[in-house]
């Protein structure tokens, strides 16, 4: 088997001189690679299915042994890797233990790919369990928990294949990760077999594309999963066109951001992700590889567009819209409570009030209905800086705006902050850029917090009463000791073109907020009682945010694991549909991730009331 430092090697050197690896969708499983293996044959779904309790666990009579692994490994080319926990080489414990490989990770992998690149690496660690955590002084053993035994690193859809039909015949349970940006563990598991998309990197350019069955003509362009959003931005940029992706530049854009809605700063002006897909090319449970679109599969087009990543099939590529190359522009200002007041106006001034600080916090957040309206994105974040003290940062996006009528735009703001008592002023101009120039490929490293996040419908954001309370809902979360992160946006079905019906929760449809609650805490440093109890802390003051936007629901993608009544909070009246087709299209269970539709037929046994993957996976009674 490849070993994960040369693979990696060879992935870099690609990248650095600047080579694209293309989707090969010609290569798929055959029947003499089935002859050969017969593990990797195909289901048929008009089969009966009798599923076993339990997957397959590591020890296991059942478990493949190591020959069974390299014949898969010969079927997959060389693509099947058995990578360790990459802190493990800090662990003198660990037959991995290489003190300067150490230190890489200690002081400069963060400032490198290292981790996105890596095919274990989550960038929220807790879900795996903590057990193999990075420190300069580690204590006990590292252990792979719930980290997967194996990793398909997946360059061709028949690496997606022969992994899916592996771990069905197999009762292997199979996860899919990308870069690693998931927040609650979808995309890791303790025994598991591991597809990992990264390197699905292809990209073509479709400058008259119709869709099939729909209503869309004009440019797209065909992603591979794996595309990073800055990568998708540099194609973007050199055919004069934008790619609707997050912020982030670093996530996978054409996996889980996508599968699970997607939210970015052009959602007032073009939509959600999900809006911009006009086919799919997936891997199903089955190990088919088919076509999904308004036409064809339209069960899997309507799913797979928002009823969560994971869960129906394994994304190989997609069609995307791209439309006009535009611009963002960005007006940005920040105040502060705190001791010592602002002797003169400017983008970032300090006040004394500190009545005057949250008058002013509220008018920000009332802002956000006029920018969402003119097609903007509010982005905000309240700060608890400790000592009574708190900040308010703020950026208007304004996608189509130049500088001048950007600052035009915002001076109503500006002028209702001023008359408070909070002499904010613009610095001139607000920055402008071609929105698909952004770049950013390297940093970030895993972290280990938790949090929770609300989605504001306009009817609740509209109503005095309601909106009065939500403000003092979110005073009191910062107040606590949370920073509240809202981004307003309104992704309405008619700015995103009327799209065929998707999975997406259909509150995002009237929503004008997205709002995350974050714990400033580290969970790996917790105990598991006391990581418990921080979840139940937070839920208590996200109650009151709830409360205060009835008919509201979370984003799937950014949420609490533990969000009461998961179901109907992250996919509303669409529920009962997306199980509906889970059912149909995956009888054996096959792909399986937290709080995915139909999840609740299976659960990990982590003996943990903070679910983690770290344990078994094995069906509820």
């Amino acid at each position: 088997m490849h070993t994960f430092t040369s693979l990696v090697a060879v992935a870099l050197f690609a990248r650095v001189q600047g080579l694209s690896v293309a989707v090969d969708r010609t290569e798929q499983l055959t029947s003499r690679d089935i002859a050969n293996l017969g593990a990797v044959s195909f289901a048929d779904r008009t089969a009966p299915v009798s599923l076993p309790n339990c997957k397959v666990f590591p020890g296991d009579a059942a478990w493949p042994d190591d020959s069974e692994w390299a014949q898969l490994n010969k079927t997959l080319g060389g693509a099947l890797l058995k990578p360790l926990p990459p802190a493990s080489v800090c662990y003198r414990t660990s037959p991995n233990f290489n003190a300067e490989a150490c230190s890489f990770l200690l002081n400069n992998a963060s400032r490198t790919t290292f981790y996105f690149d890596d095919p274990l690496s989550i960038l929220t660690q807790w879900p795996q369990g903590n057990t193999c955590l990075l420190s300069r002084n580690p204590t006990g053993n590292c252990t792979q928990g719930g980290f997967p035994e194996y990793v398909v690193n997946a360059t061709t859809v028949k690496h997606v294949q022969a992994a899916v039909n592996f771990a069905r015949n197999k009762n292997i349970r199979l996860v899919i990760k990308n870069t690693g940006h998931d927040f609650v563990g979808r995309n890791t598991g303790a025994g598991s077999l591991s597809i990992w998309t990264h390197y699905l990197k292809g990209f073509e350019f479709l400058p008259n594309y119709k869709q099939p069955g729909g209503n869309y003509r004009g440019a797209a362009a065909r992603v591979g999963a794996g595309l990073q959003i800055w990568e998708a931005f540099a194609h973007a940029d050199r055919h004069n066109v934008t790619l609707v992706a997050g912020s982030c530049l670093t996530v996978g854009a054409y996996g889980g951001w996508v599968t699970g809605g997607g939210h970015s700063p052009l959602s007032s002006k073009f939509g959600l992700g999900v809006d911009q897909v006009l086919s799919m090319q997936v891997v199903t449970a089955d190990g088919r590889y088919v076509t999904v679109d308004a036409q064809t599969n339209r069960d899997l087009f309507f799913a797979m567009r928002g009823g969560g990543g994971s869960t129906f099939g394994v994304l190989i590529s997609a069609i995307v819209k791209a439309h006009p190359q535009i611009n963002l522009t960005i007006a940005s200002f920040d105040f502060t409570l705190g001791s010592t007041r602002s002797p003169s106006p400017g983008p970032s001034v300090t006040i004394t009030d500190t009545e005057t600080f949250w008058k002013g916090f509220n008018e920000v957040f009332a802002f956000g209905i006029p920018t969402v309206d003119a097609g903007g994105y509010l982005w905000t974040n309240g700060i608890p800086n400790g000592a009574g003290s708190y900040s308010m940062q703020v950026q208007v996006q304004l996608p189509g705006f130049t500088p001048t009528s950007a600052a035009t735009f915002v001076q109503p703001l500006l002028t209702t902050l001023n008359n408070l008592g909070i002499p904010v002023a613009l610095s001139t101009p607000p920055t402008t850029r071609v929105y698909s120039r952004a770049t950013g490929s390297t940093g970030g490293s895993p972290g280990n917090g938790y949090f929770a996040s609300r989605l504001f419908p306009r009817p609740a954001y509209e109503d005095p009463t309601l909106f009065a309370a939500a403000m003092r809902a979110a005073r009191a979360t910062v107040e606590a000791g949370y920073t509240f992160h809202g981004l307003n946006m309104a992704p309405t079905l008619e700015v995103a073109g009327f799209p065929e019906p998707a999975g997406a929760n259909p509150v995002w449809r009237t929503a004008v907020m997205h709002a995350d609650v974050f714990a400033r805490v580290n969970m790996g440093s917790l105990t598991p009682a006391e990581a418990v109890a921080e979840q139940r802390r937070l839920n208590e003051f996200m109650q009151p945010l709830r409360a205060a936007t009835p008919g509201g629901g979370a984003y799937f993608n950014e949420a609490d694991v533990n969000e009461p009544e998961w179901q109907r909070s992250f996919f509303g009246e669409n529920y009962n549909e997306l199980v509906r087709v889970k059912r149909s299209r995956d009888p054996w269970g096959v792909f399986w991730a937290p709080t995915t539709p139909g999840s609740e037929a299976w659960a990990v046994q982590d003996g943990s009331e903070l679910p983690t993957q770290n344990g078994r996976l094995c069906r509820v009674a």
